[in-house]
């Protein structure tokens, strides 16, 4: 007999109908308290050899549908490995086709990174002692939310990650980018840590990352469209991360996310801010060449479009920490799906290539410090 759960940490799916291994039906299940839905995460026990055709039925529904173009579905056995398996959406359900190899299999929307995890490798980093940490606060929920600092140098650095926690590459990004921060064999990390100090908030919207959410916190607040306006009540994870940063300034700023639609990586500028200038596109052009000389994964081309002069939503993190204090300020965005540069039809985009590519961002960064002001 086949049963399905999401009953954990990060989990998320609606049993429909489960009679029928060739015929499993379920639901994403929205944000709590806001209709963002597409971030799917659920075990299956009693799948043992069995064919299974598991149908999403509400997928056409989804915030964003066009990320079910050419997507695959991650799956694994020990939730450490993940792989791609077939997957398809015809309009209305995504349906995923697999023979699990094993009595009990997972299957997510990409590789999750759930609290678990992420306390774990919180309370691995604190034990190195080559960086401080300190708790900035609190969530709605009551998670400390965690900020580490590592470098000595009068350049302010801050990195972010998981507004969005349906976005776990995210996480994997900055659990590599950690790990070579506390690595004394790491060249870049080095001259980094001598020219910077590193301000890196590991997860944003831990309440949202346990609850099995797309988009949004506890409160149904998108952290994201919250920067100019953040409060104590809707999105405190904002504006304490927002009041550390005013404490210390901001130098550079990149901001860690997932792109449901778009199948490569690619950086985001603050264009469009009142204060945009020649300086500040010379500034994210030569960190994006340099990115591009670096990174087999990394390109130019595809991409959000520049927004018109003065027209930047000053809501958004990128463009609000831009416009206040004018430094180079950028979102990475990775894809859900497998990257078109470079390709990996077995794996998809992973958790060892966003490892590795936060590596390579630390070369860039390295690089360009002595530049950015």
């Amino acid at each position: 007999m086949v049963t399905i759960t999401s009953d954990f940490d990060s989990g998320n799916i609606d049993v429909r109908d489960v009679t029928d291994a060739s015929d499993i039906n379920l639901e994403i299940k929205p944000d709590g308290a806001a209709d963002f839905f597409q971030w799917f995460f659920f075990r299956v026990d009693g799948a043992d050899r069995r064919p299974m055709t598991i149908r999403l039925k509400n997928a056409y529904r989804a915030s964003y549908v066009d990320g079910w173009k050419n997507y695959q579905a991650v799956a694994s056995y020990d939730r450490e490995n993940w792989f791609r398996v077939a997957t398809s959406f015809d309009g209305r359900a995504l349906t995923i086709n697999h023979r699990s190899e094993a009595e009990t299999v997972y299957y997510a929307y990409f590789a999750p990174y759930p609290t678990s995890r992420y306390r774990a490798k919180i309370e691995q980093l604190k034990t190195t002692g080559r960086m401080a940490h300190e708790i900035v606060g609190k969530t709605i929920d009551g998670q400390d939310i965690d900020l580490f600092r590592v470098g000595n140098g009068g350049l302010q650095f801050w990195v972010i990650a998981r507004q969005h926690p349906g976005e776990t590459m995210g996480s994997w990004w900055i659990e590599g980018l950690l790990e070579r921060l506390i690595d004394p064999e790491n060249e870049a990390a080095a001259s980094l840590c001598e020219k910077a100090t590193l301000n890196i908030v590991p997860c944003m919207n831990l309440d949202g990352a346990k609850r099995g959410h797309l988009r949004t916190n506890a409160a149904g607040t998108d952290l994201n469209r919250a920067w100019r306006n953040a409060s104590m009540e809707k999105s405190p994870e904002v504006y304490m991360v927002r009041e550390r940063m005013r404490a210390t300034g901001v130098d550079f700023f990149l901001d860690v996310h997932g792109d449901e639609a778009i199948p490569n990586n690619f950086l985001d500028s603050a264009q469009g801010i009142p204060s945009w200038n020649d300086r500040h596109q010379k500034l994210f052009n030569r960190y994006s060449a340099r990115l591009l000389d670096i990174s087999e994964d990394f390109q130019t081309k595809d991409g959000y479009p520049a927004s018109a002069p003065g027209d930047a939503n000053l809501d958004i993190a990128n463009s609000y920490v831009a416009e206040t204090w004018g430094c180079l300020s950028m979102t990475l965005e990775m894809p859900f799906k497998d990257a078109e540069v470079n390709p990996d039809p077995d794996h998809g985009w992973s958790p060892e290539r966003c490892r590795k590519f936060a590596g390579e961002h630390l070369a860039v960064m390295a690089e360009i410090a002595d530049q950015i002001r």
